[in-house]
């Protein structure tokens, strides 16, 4: 694949990507102000020094959005990649092993779907102590329900293919056939999901830290940001609505990624097909 092959889209996607990692991982060194510290009147405009105002407390808007993207990308990129591997390695197990394994499996994730996906991270959050272990795990578990489907999905329409059935006359175990020959096989469609549930997760975590369940002040994310300055809307100040453009914008440049993703790879063609 050539850089030129890919789509003006995508790069755009990749660019913002890349901006909200590089504050994530440099936040001390580009922020110009600390995470916490005050340095003017409540809810005070936007001018030359503070280029997008001061929030509730007084503090720089723009550095809690630097040190917030660090918070968020974290937690999100953790939850994503546990949820990642919980739900490929469950559904794979599942789709090889058949029998009792496939559906036991199979009804508890039906059982965990079933249930409102907030109205469970509530409950359960609200409940256990409040913590970036805590919330990475309950959100990284909820979100693992969905990848399974996918996974397991994708995984038996690969495991009845011939070169599948040639290894398990080998003698091959089911260790070796998951990660040797269904795992390269799937990675188009797995690559794209992904994306998609990095993009769910921030959202998800922005909504639980909005709703005061996830990442606790004075810790800066994006959306504990829009919380603690919504009433400001009130008064025709924009505080909040920085936070919000900026998790709505890195949500869309995920997707214009995976959009790319699913377009380029619209069949189970994964990593030998495309060697």
């Amino acid at each position: 694949m050539r850089a030129r092959d890919i789509p003006i889209t995508a790069w755009i996607g990749m660019a913002g990507i890349a901006i909200a990692f590089i504050f994530a991982v440099f936040a001390p060194w580009i922020a110009p102000y600390g995470e916490t510290q005050v340095v003017g009147d409540v809810w005070q405009l936007p001018d030359d020094k503070y280029i997008f105002g001061l929030d509730n407390l007084g503090r720089d808007i723009l550095s809690r959005l630097i040190y917030g993207a660090r918070t968020t990308l974290l937690v999100a990129s953790a939850a994503t990649i546990i949820s990642f591997s919980l739900g490929v390695i469950l559904s794979f197990t599942a789709a090889v092993s058949r029998g009792i394994i496939d559906t036991v499996f199979s009804r508890f994730n039906d059982l965990m779907m079933s249930i409102p996906t907030l109205i469970f991270a509530l409950v359960v959050l609200a409940v256990l102590p409040q913590n970036l272990v805590v919330l990475i795990l309950v959100m990284a578990i909820l979100d693992s329900t969905r990848v399974y489907r996918l996974g397991r999905a994708v995984a038996l329409d690969v495991a009845v293919m011939e070169f599948v059935e040639a290894a398990k006359l080998r003698g091959e175990g089911k260790l070796w056939i998951i990660f040797r020959e269904i795992l390269p096989n799937t990675l188009s469609p797995l690559l794209a999901e992904f994306g998609l549930r990095f993009a769910f997760s921030i959202l998800f975590l922005s909504t639980l830290s909005f709703l005061g369940l996830g990442i606790q002040p004075p810790a800066a994310d994006w959306g504990g940001m829009v919380k603690d300055n919504k009433d400001g809307i009130i008064f025709g100040i924009s505080a909040a609505l920085v936070p919000g453009t900026a998790i709505a914008t890195l949500a869309i440049c995920v997707n214009l990624v995976v959009d790319w993703l699913l377009k380029r790879t619209s069949s189970l063609k994964g990593g030998r097909g495309d060697a």
